[in-house]
């Protein structure tokens, strides 16, 4: 059975391509919300850890800054679910990025369940599967901080393993406010150009 879709000239095609991309850009330009409260939570994270155990006597408290990161993550959920309903449409992108970001959630919390049997050098783990999802999340709306931001990450991956089991969180914060609330606040000033 043939469908309107067969008939589509090459043009037609691209100008389809090109329309679904900027629907994209569109939906994360109005998402930049998760950039931003993650990259908060996850900056406040890093730098907190960082500070008890630097100028604290209370090291063994450290992870408990973490904790943050529970209500933060049932506040994006019911957003998604929020922003999904209003929406109503879902496109093939939308779904390739909300799977990219649940794949790298689910990479990167054995880490954090077993952080102590690697001396709490998370960041060094994490930051690398961050710096994909990041990266490719540019890659899928064509958006140059994102890019950016993954390559980041993926440097301050690196620079974990170099640095002591303390500092990786002070590397881990500053990664944090390059790669997410610096292109977070990019495509937040874009939507508001753009409204």
């Amino acid at each position: 059975m043939e469908t309107k879709n067969d008939n589509l000239s090459a043009q037609q095609s691209l100008d389809l391509i090109t329309q679904m991309i900027s629907e994209a850009k569109g939906k994360v330009s109005n998402s930049s919300f998760y950039f931003l409260i993650w990259g908060w939570t996850i900056a406040i994270g890093n730098f907190g850890n960082y500070a008890i155990l630097k100028f604290t006597d209370f090291p063994q408290y450290a992870p408990v800054v973490w904790m943050l990161c529970l209500p933060v993550w049932v506040i994006t959920m019911i957003y998604g679910r929020r922003q999904s309903q209003v929406s109503g449409v879902n496109s093939h992108l939308d779904r390739i990025s909300m799977w990219l970001w649940i794949s790298m959630a689910i990479t990167i919390t054995p880490a954090w369940v077993f952080g102590a049997k690697i001396n709490w050098m998370v960041n060094a783990v994490i930051l690398m599967p961050v710096g994909a999802a990041t990266f490719l999340s540019g890659i899928i709306i064509h958006y140059r901080p994102l890019l950016i931001g993954g390559i980041i990450f993926w440097v301050a991956g690196v620079l974990c393993y170099l640095v002591s089991p303390g500092d990786q969180f002070l590397v881990g914060g500053v990664a944090v406010i390059l790669g997410y609330l610096v292109p977070g606040y990019m495509l937040k000033y874009q939507k508001e150009q753009h409204a």
